[in-house]
């Protein structure tokens, strides 16, 4: 029986979480860990994702690490080339490259109870063993293709936004674009000048707003350069930007109406500026209130729709053909079908993506399954000892993706510092503790926009099939900030075992 693990912490996932995870842990002087990676390379969703038109939807002075900011962003809204050119900087600079395994794909995680360690087991079907276990796989699920009749039949080309073929030409072709949300508001304007012919399937129209997307002049860059404190401000300024847009937004739709009354005018003037056939002005407007999707920033989508080539369609598409799309009753005959249709969100196998067994042998998946996604502060379940994750259930607050990890890091390394302290090599949130954070939830919830506010119509992919917003925490970000440093750590066990 092995009781002295191979390593201290084993992270899974080299995106911006796993990459952020493994900076605090050099920052707390662990050196004996590694990350696993089941790609060839490190930056999750930004190396994953290259299609036309990539870019972040929250301003860059937001979009990077608090301790590392990038003066040398190109635009407001920055890339998504340059996005993952930040990953590869971070993990460089910080000494994270040394610890990455690419090409390991774990299969599953087990517990040992006896030996106080976990089972790391691969597809390859290597092993590791490590005392201390960190999951930052991500929210999101594998690319989803739309579950239509005969997509399987087409004879053209398909792709997903999300694995995009840059080989395949896309001029003179007659395109269709499954899909209207944040990524295809980013690809259509894009390649919409190559194209012969395009039809927009639309299920749900998507709240835009004006996008103050501004080049940042070398003259900017300079100065973010030689004045860091300037450009903590302008991340000062976005922040709240975001905690009053996103953060409130979403969970404080019942304390602030009138704000969301605002947006949607906003939201529907845009439009009516944007869009000449007010028939289309019409389709394009949502019927559900801001923030039951994620809304985004545009001004280059709604355009689109004024040009002779381009055709929106909202009947509900009945098939897929050999040649093309059959909706309304007509088939529109297409040479590419282009699916912008997202990702599977807090489903079984999705968080985490992988069995994970605990104490016991009970599995993770099958016990959210079972009893709803849960974890305390987005991070911790009780049987499931040395066991975190970077984006559980209810740990996203507000829109700064960094933030996020901020928070989420800085409760892992208090929990492994407090464990040090005490000489533990066990940790183990409290039941009481983990059963008082999710109705604090419950009761918090009501005054989110999914609960309070208008989304019959929206199709969220928010709601899950217990008809519970696991995605999102009721709470701001700064909320979640204060809480990542003041948690107390009698939350949890700390054992020598």
């Amino acid at each position: 029986m092995i009781s002295q693990p191979q390593h201290e912490v084993i992270i899974v996932g080299s995106g911006f979480s796993g990459l952020g995870a493994a900076i605090e842990l050099k920052r707390l002087g662990i050196q004996d860990f590694v990350v696993l990676e089941a790609a060839a390379d490190l930056g999750g969703t930004w190396r994953d994702n290259t299609y036309p038109g990539l870019t972040v939807d929250v301003a860059s002075t937001s979009y990077s690490y608090g301790f590392e900011p990038n003066p040398d962003w190109s635009r407001l809204y920055a890339p998504g080339s340059e996005v993952k050119a930040y990953a590869d900087h971070c993990a460089r600079k910080y000494g994270v490259l040394p610890h990455l395994r690419f090409g390991e794909k774990v299969r599953e995680a087990r517990y040992d109870e006896t030996a106080n360690l976990w089972q790391i087991h691969l597809e390859s079907g290597k092993s590791y063993t490590c005392r201390f276990f960190v999951s930052a796989t991500g929210l999101f699920g594998p690319p989803k293709l739309p579950d239509i009749a005969g997509v399987e039949s087409f004879s053209g080309k398909i792709m997903h936004t999300a694995q995009w073929d840059h080989s395949f030409d896309l001029s003179g072709k007659r395109v269709a674009v499954i899909g209207t949300g944040a990524t295809a508001i980013q690809v259509i304007p894009e390649i919409i000048d190559r194209l012969d012919h395009l039809d927009v399937y639309q299920r749900t129209p998507i709240w835009l707003l004006p996008k103050p997307d501004l080049m940042m002049s070398e003259r900017t860059k300079s100065l973010f350069r030689r004045f860091p404190l300037l450009q903590r401000g302008a991340r000062v300024v976005t922040n709240i930007l975001n905690e009053v847009l996103f953060g409130i937004g979403f969970s404080h739709h019942r304390q602030v109406p009138w704000l969301f009354r605002w947006l949607e005018k906003l939201g529907v003037n845009h439009i009516r500026k944007q869009v000449d056939d007010p028939k289309i002005q019409d389709q394009l407007i949502p019927k559900y209130s801001f923030f039951c999707k994620r809304p985004s920033f545009s001004n280059v989508y709604f355009p689109v729709f004024n040009r002779s080539n381009v055709k929106l369609i909202t009947e509900g598409i009945e098939r897929i053909t050999e040649r093309g799309v059959i909706a309304g009753g007509q088939l529109r005959e297409i040479d590419v079908l282009i699916c912008a249709t997202g990702y599977s969100v807090f489903e079984k196998g999705i968080v985490p993506a992988f069995s994970t067994y605990g104490v016991g042998g009970r599995e993770i998946g099958d016990y959210w399954d079972a009893n709803r996604f849960k974890a305390f502060q987005g991070i911790t379940v009780p049987g499931y000892p040395n066991y975190f994750m970077i984006f559980g259930p209810y740990s996203a607050a507000s829109a700064s993706w960094f933030g996020m990890i901020d928070t989420q890091v800085r409760h892992l390394g208090r929990c492994l510092k407090a464990a040090r302290r005490q000489n533990a090599n066990y940790i183990e949130v409290k039941k009481q503790a983990f059963d008082d954070d999710f109705e604090h939830i419950l009761r918090r919830r009501r005054n989110q926009v999914m609960y309070f506010g208008n989304c019959a119509q929206s199709r969220s992919y928010y709601f899950d099939k217990h008809g519970d917003v696991p995605l999102i925490r009721p709470a701001t970000q700064f909320g979640m900030w204060l809480r990542s440093h003041l948690v107390r750590m009698d939350n949890y066990i700390f054992a020598k075992r």
